[in-house]
């Protein structure tokens, strides 16, 4: 049960701040409205640290990201029968912190007019839509995460819970070098959990939740993280 719990706390965590974050600099009348790349950046590594940090405290993984789940079961590192807990509890956790993000922010949702900066609060969309790209900017985002925090957790590397660190750093870096094609979703359940919650919520006047788009930040993470898993082993 502790597996479930610190995945679904965990991602529930990563969500409420990295989602929070990304409402807070674009909707509108809020504080740090048009905060850009920079504020936005730094606000998802500082979710990581926290949500890896709170899952591992927990009992949980500290995946946070299906793809990572699967990828550690492909090199045994966990057993296979955590894979299905461990990817459902990243998707509840990634569905409640959205709606918690929705509740905190309702008033700036209802003030807001333009319904694509609704739906980027909720999960990630391409500047230049082009699958096969987009795709594989997803692909090299997620390698990079995966193949560093395999290096980062090597037990002459491990900081214990302070793991937790170095990955948020190195998500700040993603962001910063390779979050302008698509946003760098890196993880399916950060951003297919919340375009759900985006699809059911009663956000006033809000836009289509871009479903023919859906499947590349699912997809994509998943062969990078499964990349770098295997070059990882190889090595």
């Amino acid at each position: 049960m502790s597996n479930f719990t610190g995945e679904f706390i965990g991602t529930a965590l990563l969500i409420v701040l990295g989602d929070g974050i990304v409402a807070n600099a674009l909707l509108d009348k809020t504080k740090g409205n048009n905060g850009g790349l920079i504020s936005i950046t730094f606000g998802w590594a500082i979710a990581v640290f926290t949500g890896v940090y709170t899952s591992v405290t927990l009992g949980g993984s500290g995946h946070l990201n299906p793809a990572v789940t699967l990828a550690m079961a492909s090199i045994n590192q966990i057993s296979s029968d955590l894979i299905l807990p461990y990817i459902l509890a990243q998707l509840a956790g990634a569905f409640t912190g959205a709606v918690i993000v929705w509740l905190a922010y309702k008033n700036h949702f209802d003030s807001t007019t333009n319904s694509d900066y609704k739906l980027a609060v909720f999960c990630t969309g391409p500047a230049i839509k082009n699958p096969f790209f987009n795709t594989l900017t997803e692909i090299v985002g997620t390698f990079v995460l995966v193949f560093g925090a395999l290096l980062m957790s090597k037990p002459e590397h491990s900081l214990g819970t302070l793991d937790a660190l170095p990955v948020g750093l190195l998500v700040l870096g993603i962001g910063l070098s390779l979050g302008g094609p698509t946003g760098y979703a890196i993880n399916p359940a950060r951003d297919l959990a919340p375009r759900i919650a985006h699809f059911i919520l009663p956000i006033p006047n809000k836009r289509d939740s871009d479903w023919s788009y859906s499947w590349v930040p699912v997809i994509g993470p998943i062969i990078g993280a499964l990349i770098a898993a295997f070059l990882f082993k190889l090595l």
